[in-house]
């Protein structure tokens, strides 16, 4: 089975080669993703200049756009008998109102609006502490082996928060969850020669009891069903 990886945060991230490691249990995955970071992009396509698709070995692609220029390039040129296209495991988490600015979410957004299924896979951050990806990559392996097997629903795509817990910490358990509706915090600090950066503290959104946000904070692996159509 073909699987089509990108992400946004750059075809070197250590989040990517996580998710490679994970995938290669269920088939044979191939990289087109963005030649440097994309975070917080969106769905963003680039479409009044060109776009550069560089080989960077043996079943990698970097592409000088977008995730969701790589999702359209993978599906059309480079990998156009994928099955499905997994976006991930994005540094930091896609929850709730996330949804809408990930480039991570997005570029799976993409490949379910030309027929094609995904999974958006993202982790949670929190200051000074570190990601462990081999963890990581443990956690999203049974996921994916879920999802995978799951039937191909139209306009359906699957978008999983992974906790940040301690070293040592019990394996977190799954809930299916709904998107938080809650946007972010509004707030903005002043800068006198470069304006306005926002400053919304993250940590401190509001959380619907039983939604993504609530669970993924809470220390358990949040998994929801985004429906487009």
């Amino acid at each position: 089975m073909k699987l089509l990886l990108t992400n946004d945060d750059g075809i070197d991230a250590a989040g990517l080669e996580a998710l490679l490691i994970a995938a290669r249990t269920f088939g044979d995955p191939i990289i087109v993703a963005p030649a440097g970071p994309q975070s917080g992009v969106s769905h963003r396509v680039t479409w009044q200049e060109g776009v550069r698709v560089e080989p960077r070995g043996e079943k990698r692609f970097a592409i000088h756009g977008t995730p969701a220029d790589c999702t359209r390039l993978g599906l059309l040129k480079l990998v156009p008998d994928a099955k499905w296209v997994l976006s991930g495991i994005n540094h930091g988490a896609n929850l709730g109102a996330d949804m809408h600015y990930s480039g991570t979410v997005a570029a799976v957004r993409e490949a379910v609006l030309h027929g094609w299924p995904g999974i958006a896979v993202s982790h949670y951050r929190k200051k000074g502490v570190e990601y462990d990806w081999p963890r990581a990559t443990t956690w999203v392996t049974p996921i994916l082996a879920d999802l995978l097997a799951k039937p191909i629903e139209p306009g359906l795509f699957y978008n999983v928060n992974l906790p940040n817990l301690p070293t040592g910490a019990d394996k977190p358990e799954v809930v299916w969850c709904p998107l938080d509706p809650n946007p972010l915090p509004l707030n903005y600090r002043h800068e006198e020669e470069s304006g306005l950066y926002y400053a919304g503290d993250y940590q401190l959104r509001h959380r619907k009891p039983g939604a993504d946000v609530d669970v993924c904070f809470g220390g358990r692996i949040a998994v929801t069903a985004v429906r487009l159509l």
